[in-house]
């Protein structure tokens, strides 16, 4: 959630305590953590969307499977949001003021909070349009067409942008202490919009998805046993598959969104102590002590559920078939010049069966798969 955007200033009565210092005075692990494996969730994170983007936007793709329009719109926004959280990283780990200016300070707040707000959203999308593939099947092709993907994820993305907008009139840059901040922290409507928004995009949302997901599990089961019961095979090939894909994706989504938005909603009731206190002797004031140890649980969970940004493309490779042959295609391309015998690609689950031949760096499908 939109905790870290909240980091670049910490307030007690009308006191602001820079978030590096307090990482390198307080907290000096903290900053081994965020300056060595944030950048690796910033390695994967990048090579990974860019690699979903590619396969799941791939032209064959876009015009025959209306899921992977989601997921590609999940990887280009998760991509969008990594290079924006560099910015938030310098301020954070090395005390740079990346955004410290005029205009800027608001038109990042902006776009740093738009595809955190727009990533949920799109998660709800495909697994609402999963709920109708499988609950409701003969209104599959009415409401989980391409087309109507395209028009649901622009959708999305302006009501995202919309609820975004409103950090511009939250946020300033504030001269005299060269710093963007919030316009009064204690401001009613700053924390009632805040508090509106958040729990509807990052509880409700979430909580939302998880419904659908129970649900669509029970059909399954049910279908199942029904089929078992005729001697019939349990449900197979690409919709059980993109069924999985889809879930793995939503669960992983709760599994790291719940967390964040618990500890962020904590701060609210966990105060920090008297700004007078010297640093030395914060391990020994209750009030310092107690923030400190929430603070560290925080930035800990906060650092664990940043990879919702960068690991969706292990989801794919573990439960994708298609995925996992469109990433071997790629990496056989790689190597220019020679000549590889043509492969028959036949996975387990019969997501798709895929004979293909890379000669002289070209690639020939004999196949358009028409779900993930």
């Amino acid at each position: 959630m939109n905790s870290t955007s909240n980091d670049s200033t910490l307030h007690q009565e009308q006191q602001r305590i820079d978030i590096f210092q307090l990482h390198r005075i307080a907290a000096p692990e903290l900053l081994i953590v965020d300056r060595v494996i944030t950048p690796i969730w910033y390695f994967i994170g990048i090579i990974g969307n860019i690699l979903s983007a590619k396969i799941w936007l791939s032209q064959k793709m876009r015009q025959s499977n209306s899921s992977a329009i989601y997921l590609g719109a999940i990887a280009v926004v998760d991509l969008i949001f990594i290079f924006l959280h560099v910015w938030m990283e310098l301020l954070q780990a090395y005390g740079i003021g990346s955004f410290n200016q005029p205009v800027l300070c608001e038109v990042f707040n902006v776009l740093f909070l738009c595809p955190q707000y727009l990533a949920p959203l799109l998660i709800l999308g495909f697994t609402f349009e999963r709920f109708i593939a499988i609950c409701f099947p003969f209104l599959k092709e009415n409401f989980c067409s391409v087309k109507k993907a395209f028009i649901a994820v622009n959708i999305l993305t302006v009501i995202s942008l919309l609820i975004s907008l409103m950090q511009a009139y939250f946020w300033t840059y504030d001269e005299l202490g060269d710093a963007c901040e919030i316009k009064g922290y204690k401001n009613t409507f700053y924390t009632i919009w805040t508090w509106v928004s958040e729990m509807v995009i990052f509880v409700a949302v979430p909580l939302i998805v998880l419904v659908f997901n129970i649900l669509v599990i029970r059909e399954i089961k049910k279908i199942n046993k029904f089929q078992a019961s005729f001697g019939h095979d349990q449900i197979r090939g690409s919709n059980q598959t993109s069924t999985v894909t889809l879930l793995s994706v939503s669960f992983y989504l709760i599994c790291t969104l719940l967390p964040a938005t618990i500890v962020y909603a904590m701060q609210m009731s966990i105060t920090m102590g008297n700004p007078g206190t010297k640093p030395a002797d914060w391990s020994k004031d209750p009030t310092w002590s107690t923030y400190l140890i929430y603070y560290h649980i925080r930035r800990i969970v906060e650092e664990i559920c940043l990879s919702n940004y960068a690991c969706y493309v292990f989801i794919y490779c573990i439960t994708s078939a298609y995925f996992r042959a469109e990433v071997h295609k790629l990496w056989c391309l790689r190597k220019a010049g020679k000549y590889l015998d043509c492969k028959q690609t036949s996975e387990e689950n019969k997501v798709s069966s895929t004979n293909y031949c890379i000669v002289k760096g070209k690639s020939i499908d004999k196949t358009v798969p028409t779900d993930v």
